[in-house]
């Protein structure tokens, strides 16, 4: 019970301070100050992604964060060069997609991915507001932030597997029935 309730509490930490930050009124927040804040969360989930499991000795978890981070990080800067698109700024041709978006979501789709609800719903919930900050800092669009946030799910989904149960099982079959019919439902993670 003192365990549920902890962890109840650095949940309830985690998923509180964007909802501070965003409950500044719009009008105080500077886009440096936006630009600082999606810096500091991505810096954030990045941490947590990959720190976490490697303090754990999860090793292969950290592997798989911070391979997610890097093919999120990376497929952005490579449809950079693509797609070259000037800034809502005007501080440079490289708008589109988002790179911070983009990893933010890869760090926080290999949370939901390792870790479950639990870790992943408030790290999918910063990495939302890493990509709301990049438009409020006005070095996105807002469809820069979707393709980034994409790109990095996408990334997370292909290179982040769940940890194996206590049996090393990845898959349960599970048989049921009724008064009509049989089957059997099958549940697995690759």
């Amino acid at each position: 019970m003192i365990v549920a309730f902890a962890s109840l509490r650095r949940l309830g930490l985690i998923a509180a301070a964007p909802a501070l930050l965003l409950a500044q009124p719009a009008a105080a927040a500077s886009q440096d100050d936006w630009d600082t804040a999606s810096d500091v969360a991505v810096g954030g989930l990045l941490l947590w992604s990959i720190g976490v499991p490697a303090v754990k000795g999860d090793t292969q978890g950290a592997l798989q964060a911070g391979g997610s981070a890097v093919a999120g990080f990376g497929a952005a800067q490579g449809l950079k060069q693509v797609f070259p698109e000037q800034r809502p700024d005007g501080s440079g041709n490289d708008s589109f997609p988002s790179g911070h978006t983009a990893t933010a979501f890869a760090a926080a789709t290999s949370i939901l991915e390792r870790r479950g609800p639990e870790e992943g719903i408030p790290a999918l919930a910063l990495a939302s507001f890493v990509g709301l900050a990049r438009v409020e800092a006005d070095k996105h669009y807002w469809y820069d932030v979707v393709a980034g946030a994409a790109l990095g799910a996408g990334a997370g989904l292909l290179i982040t597997h769940g940890k194996p149960d206590k049996d090393g099982r990845m898959a349960v079959v599970v048989p049921w029935g009724d008064t009509r019919s049989l089957g059997v439902t099958v549940a697995a993670r690759f």
